[in-house]
C-alpha cells in the first residue's frame, strides 16, 4: 500500500471541515456540510447544507450550487450540519441526522447525483430522536442506525433503527445478547450480513467520565443478535471521530483521538473478520498527519482521505474535545490524500521520479497522459 497523492486544498478546491459526511456514487465523491472555525458560515441558522463533489479520476472538487431561498428546492436541503450520516443506495445519498449550534435532527433527505436535486420523502414507522454522532451503514435495502447522543434525552445510545430505502419504513431493531455500550462518534462497517461496531465515545452513566472501548462487536442482522468475538494480533487503542473502510472484505481503522491521552493518531490497522485478527498495516509514502474527524472513501483500488482536524503545532497543549469551538489547540484540513492499495508499476515509477526531482525544467518535453 502506498500513499501516491498529497493534494492541498488550494490546489483541488477542497472544503476546509471536519465532521463532515461523504458517500460514493460511481466515480465520484460528494461532500456534505461539516463544521469550520474561523469560518463566517452560521452555524445556528437553517440556511441550506453545502455539497461538494470530486471525481476520483481528476481530484479536483466543485461545490454544486445551493438551493436559493423561495426556490422550490430551499426547503427540502437540509440545513447546515456536522455529526450527520450519508450513505448510498442507487444513484441516490441520504442524509440523516446530525445538527447545527442550535438544532439537531432527524428528518431524512435524498440527494438525487443525477439531477443535484433534494427531496425529503415522507417516513413511516418508529422514528429514531434526533442525534448526532451515530453511525450508518447498508445491507441490501436497509439503512441501519446505531448508537449516537440523543438531543432529546441528553444521553448516549445503543440503540439500533433500521429504515427501508425502497419503503421509507422505520423499524425499531429488538436485539439479543450483550448490547454494546452507549456510545457516539464510534464506526460500523457493514461486512456480509453483519455490522462491526468499533470504537467512539461513551459515557454511560452521564457522569462525565468518558471512555474509548476497542473492543470488536458486530450485530448478525439475520438473527439480530450482537456477538463479542475473542480477538487476537495488536488491537488498536480505543479512539472516537476515526474513519473504517472496508476493502476486500476486510475492514481498516485510520486516525482519530483518544481524551484521555489527549493523543490524535494517523495509524492504519486491519481487522479480518474470518480470522478476528488485527494488524497494523505499514505502508509507504506521504502519509496523512495525525487528525480525526477526516472521511475515507473507497473506490476501486483507492482510498480517498479528506479534511479532518489536527493538534496546531503553534500550541504546547491540545486540550479536551469538549474545548474545542473554545480554543486554538486544533487546525482543520482542507487536503486530500489517496491510498492506493495496489499500485502499478508505472505509478511508483512516476512517483519516484517526482521526488527524485527528474522532472524536466520545460515540462512541454512530457507526455500529455504524464502531465
Amino acid at each position: 500500500m502506498h500513499w501516491i497523492a498529497h493534494i492541498p486544498g488550494s490546489d483541488n478546491l477542497g472544503p476546509r471541515r471536519v465532521n463532515h459526511a461523504a458517500a460514493a456514487v460511481g466515480e465520484n465523491i460528494y461532500t456534505f456540510g461539516g463544521y469550520c472555525t474561523g469560518t463566517q458560515i452560521n452555524y445556528q441558522s437553517k440556511g441550506p447544507i453545502d455539497v461538494y463533489v470530486m471525481n476520483s479520476n481528476l481530484l479536483i472538487w466543485k461545490e454544486i450550487p445551493r438551493p436559493r431561498p423561495n426556490s422550490a428546492q430551499y426547503g427540502k436541503a437540509p440545513f447546515q450540519r456536522y455529526g450527520h450520516t450519508a450513505v448510498a443506495y442507487g444513484k441516490n445519498i441520504f442524509i440523516w441526522g446530525g445538527r447545527n449550534d442550535t438544532y439537531a435532527c432527524n428528518q431524512l433527505f435524498v440527494f438525487d447525483t443525477e439531477t443535484w436535486s433534494w427531496s425529503q420523502p415522507q417516513v413511516s414507522g418508529v422514528i429514531p430522536c434526533s442525534r448526532d454522532g451515530h453511525s450508518a451503514c447498508v445491507i441490501g435495502n436497509t439503512m441501519y442506525i446505531f448508537g449516537g447522543y440523543e438531543e432529546e434525552f441528553e444521553r448516549y445510545s445503543q440503540d439500533v433503527y433500521a429504515l427501508n430505502l425502497d419503503t421509507y419504513c422505520w423499524n425499531y431493531i429488538v436485539t439479543q445478547g450483550q448490547l454494546p455500550d452507549c456510545r457516539d462518534f464510534h464506526t460500523s462497517t457493514a461486512i456480509g450480513n453483519r455490522i462491526y461496531i468499533f470504537g467512539g465515545r461513551s459515557d454511560p452513566h452521564n457522569l462525565d467520565m468518558d471512555f474509548y472501548p476497542n473492543d470488536i462487536v458486530y450485530l448478525d442482522v439475520d438473527t439480530r443478535k450482537w456477538y463479542w468475538p475473542v480477538v487476537s494480533g495488536p488491537t488498536p487503542i480505543g479512539r472516537r471521530s476515526h474513519s473504517a473502510f472496508l476493502y476486500n472484505e476486510k475492514m481498516y481503522i485510520f486516525g482519530g483521538f483518544n481524551g484521555h491521552t489527549k493523543e490524535h493518531f494517523n495509524d492504519l490497522f486491519c481487522f479480518c473478520p474470518k480470522t478476528h485478527t488485527w494488524s497494523k498495516v505499514d505502508t509507504t509514502g506521504e502519509k496523512p498527519c495525525r487528525r480525526r474527524r477526516q472521511v475515507c472513501i473507497v473506490i476501486g483500488d483507492q482510498m480517498f482521505l479528506f479534511c479532518g482536524t489536527s493538534p496546531n503545532p503553534s500550541q504546547e497543549v491540545v486540550r479536551n474535545e469538549r474545548d474545542y469551538q473554545d480554543n486554538n489547540a486544533l487546525i482543520d484540513h482542507d487536503d486530500l490524500h489517496v491510498l492506493d492499495f495496489r499500485p502499478s508499476l508505472r505509478m511508483l515509477s512516476m512517483l519516484c521520479v517526482l521526488n527524485e526531482n527528474m522532472i524536466p525544467s520545460d515540462r512541454r518535453q512530457l507526455p500529455d497522459d504524464i502531465m
